[in-house]
């Protein structure tokens, strides 16, 4: 693979807009001094609209569909062309970074920019979508965008509520859209060929390996539990120390042998105690019942099956040995994403030109991908943050690096012509 498409000095400039328009994307926010933009807030309006002027710029048609995504389109060789999408998010955390969703959009307009002024047009066309909502921030429920376009929406959707008893259905109408036209968004299988998703890392992985750039092997699947310890309280000064059935201490030994268990299996495997309450709570009671959390994640749905069993089955023994009861209910569950191996090849290819070498990696977060997946191929390019930060302020990428992933982008769209 050549640099078809990007010498080193356009993706420079490139690089330069996408950071310039990365930054007036993050003053459209609903709090001064911070970014918050949540779906089809006005602010979420605002900034479809923007963006839809940029996709414009870049020689797109562009078009805002009926869950709130913002879409453009340059043609193929043909006008009935099936298009390779790309894209992410619009919509933030509360207080968030710059770069978390809006920067694989901003990119992928660039490189569409780029076709557009060497008049290259491909065997498929290619679209780029901003969806509107994948972090769930404002009525609890993620990837309404994506979930969207595969015409993947319960209708249960329509009637949850944010924190105003504001409704989905609502909101919609609010914003000039009709809750009864959701299904309109969706996608025929035969109009895309694949999804490509450039996304910061949101982890240390690539900043510890010195690598601007990585691409994506899967995304983590998830577990979530409930978990309850139930002893006996008692006077902490007069129980002596073989008789107690202590459920914190049980919990505590729990959480500590879990921890030694997970980081010796898969280096891709974690387990995270989130939460944790200890009843009654009083400095001079024995804690009778501890209810905590466990969150555990893998790129493989196997292993990290294999390993939850384990550390149930780990909370088991320690419970009985200590006179205590052990109790674990999951109240979220999600697969693995594996990531298109065909799509995932051309992009490493692609990442191994631009500099020297690629990294192979998971991603412990979810994104769009997930569920695009369901319906077309998928692959992701990572591109290094300081330190590992996002959903915060703090996050923060480099003009240097963002050149490299463009390159990259668009020399993986230029070559997926030949697939």
């Amino acid at each position: 693979m050549s640099d078809m498409l990007m010498s080193p000095a356009v993706a420079q400039a490139a690089a330069e807009r996408v950071m310039s328009l990365c930054d007036a994307l993050a003053e459209i926010s609903e709090t001064p001094g911070q970014l918050t933009r949540v779906y089809l807030s006005l602010e979420h309006l605002r900034a479809n609209a923007q963006v839809g002027e940029w996709m414009h710029e870049a020689g797109m048609n562009v078009w805002q569909d009926s869950v709130g995504n913002i879409c453009g389109r340059y043609e193929g060789q043909t006008p009935d062309a099936p298009a390779l999408l790309l894209g992410s998010h619009l919509d933030t955390v509360r207080n968030a970074g710059r770069y978390d969703g809006m920067l694989g959009v901003l990119a992928a307009i660039e490189v569409v920019r780029a076709f557009h002024q060497q008049g290259i047009r491909l065997p498929v066309a290619l679209e780029i979508i901003g969806f509107g909502d994948e972090e769930g921030t404002r009525f609890g429920i993620t990837l309404l965008g994506s979930r969207g376009i595969t015409g993947t929406w319960p209708e249960s959707w329509l009637a949850c509520q944010d924190a105003e008893g504001t409704s989905v259905a609502q909101a919609l109408t609010i914003a000039g859209l009709d809750p009864l036209q959701v299904a309109q968004a969706a996608r025929p299988v035969s109009d895309i060929v694949g999804y490509l998703e450039l996304h910061i890392e949101q982890g240390p992985c690539l900043e510890q390996q010195d690598l601007a750039l990585g691409v994506v092997t899967a995304i983590n699947g998830a577990r979530r539990l409930n978990c309850t310890f139930l002893g006996l309280a008692g006077h902490a000064g007069t129980v002596p120390m073989t008789q107690r059935q202590d459920a914190l201490a049980a919990a505590a030994d729990w959480m500590a042998q879990s921890e030694r268990i997970t980081r010796e299996s898969d280096p891709h495997l974690v387990a995270t105690f989130g939460s944790l309450q200890c009843l009654p709570g009083a400095a001079n009671v024995i804690p009778g019942e501890v209810k905590l959390t466990l969150d555990i994640r893998g790129p493989e749905d196997a292993s990290l099956e294999a390993l939850l069993q384990k550390l149930l089955m780990l909370g088991q023994k320690i419970a009985h040995q200590r006179g205590c009861q052990f109790s674990a209910e999951e109240y979220y569950r999600i697969a693995a994403t594996r990531c298109d191996p065909a799509l995932q090849s051309v992009l490493n290819e692609a990442v191994a030109q631009v500099q020297g070498k690629t990294l192979m990696l998971p991603s412990g977060a979810g994104h769009d991908a997930i569920a695009i997946a369901e319906r077309w191929p998928v692959a992701m390019l990572f591109v290094r943050c300081r330190g590992g930060i996002s959903h915060h302020p703090d996050e923060s990428v480099t003009t240097a690096d963002v050149a490299l992933a463009v390159r990259a982008l668009g020399n993986t769209v230029f070559a997926y012509r030949a697939k």
